[in-house]
């Protein structure tokens, strides 16, 4: 193993220039050259055509600042297997022997992780390095603690604009079929409502304590004023089941489902069912908001924060995980071990697992929606209840909530 190329690929997000760099700088540290590959998947396929790759010397490297979010190496959102060659991996091959690549560090989601089973199977040695700000694989994946830091920061502030209009703010994220994002970066903004895909939302239940708690801050302002967020899941489904999007926004180049608006379902509902409540009438009239006509229920603004959320800037926790998954990758290639997933780093140890493990979707617990579901947050469901059970163990004990 001499010669390494690194790719990243799928969605860009924070931490990724972190795994570029310490696959550059485990390979240096093991007499190995690194070479980017740009633009995923795409400048893979192309290789053959490249007429030279940037080399990550040490002084090419110490131009890859670690912090900043999106990728140094480039990203595509192309499938291998999407590609109408039936002579692509040959294609593929050439152009790696082309620049004498041995082996490939390749960091992407459940999507990029497929594909690194696919070259494997097809003879091309690649160790997967984990991301997806979805944090829906198995694996924790770069980009993850820097698009729910985002998530929960941008929530906060969107609260100053709500409370000033007094308007109920819904703001949609990323995350397809899995709710982390939303579950985490809702719960660190202190949000009042989660929609999430894993709870089949009830809109009569989200309704019920909207309109309870926006209500109850107003009227007890002493300025009038009050605000109420939920923060929305792409992927979010009715109590029937149904998936809540656009269905005209086609699909994306991995043949996925683009899945936006959510969000504006969830105001269209909430509107709906506050042009038919008699009781709100009464009260924008008792707290003199009421203007026929003009201002006669209060407004449901719905903000879509898209690709914010993969920009700017990284977490620390992601540059230091993304460091370490580029050095792991590199280590395990030097091993000859190919065809997996870096889980982590523990002490002298390198942990990994099978790719095709690894990509597998993991959902959000819901006994952790329970749990903060009991505190207050409306999941689009009745409120559970919880009893706690204690139970000892060596050294200690654990109590149980039912």
């Amino acid at each position: 193993m001499k010669n390494i190329g690194v790719i990243t690929s799928g969605g860009d997000c924070g931490g990724l220039n972190a795994v570029v760099k310490g696959t550059a700088q485990m390979a240096h540290r093991n007499g190995m050259k690194c070479y980017v590959i740009p633009n995923g998947y795409a400048g893979l396929y192309n290789l053959k055509d490249f007429d030279s790759l940037v080399e990550l010397a040490p002084e090419r490297v110490d131009q890859v600042q670690a912090n900043p979010a999106g990728s140094e190496a480039g990203h595509s959102r192309v499938k291998i297997k999407r590609i109408d060659d039936p002579k692509k991996y040959e294609r593929i091959k050439e152009g790696l022997a082309k620049f004498e690549i041995d082996g490939l560090v390749i960091s992407g989601g459940d999507d990029t992780g497929s594909v690194v089973v696919d070259l494997l199977e097809n003879g091309i040695k690649c160790v997967h390095a984990p991301k997806t700000m979805d944090m829906d694989l198995q694996t924790y994946s770069v980009g993850a603690d820097s698009t729910i830091n985002r998530i929960a920061s941008f929530g906060e502030d969107l609260k100053t604009t709500g409370r000033t209009h007094n308007r109920l703010i819904v703001v949609e994220v990323f995350g397809r079929y899995a709710g982390h994002t939303a579950f985490r970066g809702g719960i660190a903004a202190d949000s009042d409502a989660i929609l999430i895909p894993e709870v089949p939302i009830d809109f009569n239940a989200v309704y019920e304590h909207a309109k309870k708690r926006f209500i109850r801050r107003i009227e007890q302002s002493d300025v009038r004023a009050g605000t109420y967020l939920i923060m929305v899941a792409e992927g979010i489904k009715n109590a029937n089941g149904e998936e809540l999007y656009d269905e005209s926004a086609g699909v994306d180049a991995f043949g996925h489902k683009k899945l936006a608006g959510a969000g504006k379902y969830v105001c269209q509902e909430l509107t709906r069912r506050f042009k038919s409540d008699a009781g709100i009438k009464e009260f924008m009239q008792r707290t003199n908001m009421f203007v026929p006509k003009l201002y006669e229920i209060p407004e449901v603004r719905e903000v879509h924060l898209g690709h914010l959320v993969r920009a700017g800037n990284s977490s620390a926790y992601d540059v230091n995980f993304g460091k370490e998954a580029g050095a792991a990758a590199v280590l395990l290639l030097k091993a000859g071990i190919a065809g997996v997933t870096v889980v982590d780093i523990k002490g002298k140890e390198v942990r990994y697992m099978k790719t095709s493990e690894a990509i597998k979707q993991r959902h959000v617990d819901l006994d952790e929606v329970a749990l903060h579901e009991t505190m207050g947050i409306c999941f689009g469901r009745p409120r559970a209840k919880l009893a706690p059970q204690f139970k000892e163990i060596p050294s200690g004990g654990v109590i149980r909530y039912m």
